[in-house]
C-alpha cells in the first residue's frame, strides 16, 4: 500500500470513528412513571384526533370520512353543547386553539379549518401541502405532525412553514408523530399504533421522555379488540396539573401527572 492509498483511506477512517463516537454517545431516552389522578367515562364512538381542555369546556375532533366532526362539551361523557360537522369528503384531523381561534387539520384535503372560539362559526380555510395529523400551539406558533418524524412550525395567519425540526433520541425512529400537546415547555405526542407518548424539546428535537400507556389502554378497553381503537388524544389540565389521554374508541378518558418534566 502507497502513500497516496494511505492519504485516500484516512478521511473514510476519520469519518467512520467519528459516526462511531457520536453512536456511543447518544444517549437512551428515560421511560416516565406518571400517577393516575382522575378518569371520566364517554362514548366508546370517538375517533379522537384532536382533544384541548380550557379548565372548564372540552374540544375535541373526531376523524373519518362521512363521520367527522369538532365538538365541544361541558362534560365529555354528556351530550356536546356544539358540534360542527364536516363535509363528508372531509377527514378531521389535529386540533389546536390559540386566543380566540380553533384551528382544525384536515387529512389528506391539504386544509386547515379556522373556527371563531366564541362563535364557533368558520372564519376561513388555510392551505398546506400533505397530510395533516396532529395540532397544537407555544402561545405563538401552530406545531403540527403530518405522520412523518418531523414537526413543522407554522405561522396562524398565513400558515406558512416558519421552521422545520426533526424528532430524534435514543436508537429509535420517532416516525408517525400523531396528536400533540405543548405543556410546560415541550411538545407531547402520541405516536399512531403506538401506546406510548414522546415529550419532544421544540428547539432541538430531542425526545427527553417516554410515557407508557399500555395499561391504561388495557383498563379502557377491557379485553376488546380492535384494530383502529390506539391511544390519542392529550389535553393539559392547568389547574390540576396534568395531562388528559385518550384513545380512538376508547370509552375513558384518564388524568394522569408525569414524573418530572416540568409536572413537579
Amino acid at each position: 500500500m502507497g502513500a497516496a492509498q494511505k492519504f485516500t483511506i484516512w478521511p473514510a477512517i476519520k469519518a467512520a470513528a467519528a459516526a462511531l463516537l457520536l453512536t456511543s454517545s447518544s444517549h437512551a431516552v428515560e421511560p416516565v412513571e406518571y400517577t393516575l389522578l382522575d378518569s371520566k367515562s364517554r362514548p366508546a364512538d370517538h375517533f379522537t384526533q384532536g382533544l384541548y381542555y380550557d379548565g372548564e369546556r372540552w374540544l375535541e375532533s373526531s376523524g373519518l370520512y362521512g363521520r367527522s366532526w369538532l365538538a365541544e362539551y361541558t362534560d365529555p361523557g354528556g351530550n356536546p353543547v356544539r358540534r360542527k360537522w364536516l363535509a363528508g369528503n372531509r377527514f378531521a384531523e389535529g386540533l389546536a386553539v390559540l386566543e380566540d381561534r380553533l384551528y382544525l387539520l384536515t387529512y389528506r384535503a391539504g386544509e386547515a379549518l379556522v373556527y371563531n372560539r366564541t362563535k364557533f362559526t368558520q372564519e376561513k380555510v388555510l392551505r398546506y401541502q400533505g397530510e395533516g395529523w396532529g395540532l397544537t400551539s407555544d402561545g405563538q406558533q401552530l406545531i403540527m405532525s403530518n405522520g412523518s418524524d418531523t414537526l413543522t412550525f407554522r405561522d396562524p395567519e398565513s400558515f406558512e412553514i416558519t421552521r422545520q425540526i426533526r424528532v430524534k433520541g435514543g436508537d429509535e425512529n420517532w416516525s408517525r408523530l400523531n396528536e400533540l400537546e405543548y405543556v410546560h415547555g415541550l411538545v407531547w405526542a402520541n405516536i399512531w399504533q403506538d401506546p406510548r407518548i414522546i415529550a419532544i424539546d421544540p428547539g432541538t428535537g430531542e425526545v427527553k421522555g417516554i410515557l407508557n400507556l399500555e395499561k391504561l389502554r388495557q383498563s379502557s378497553l377491557k379485553g376488546r379488540r380492535h384494530v383502529d381503537a390506539v391511544a390519542n388524544g392529550i389535553a393539559w389540565d392547568k389547574a390540576r396539573n396534568g395531562l388528559w389521554v385518550t384513545g380512538k374508541y376508547w370509552p375513558n378518558l384518564y388524568l394522569i401527572r408525569p414524573d418530572g418534566l416540568g409536572f413537579q
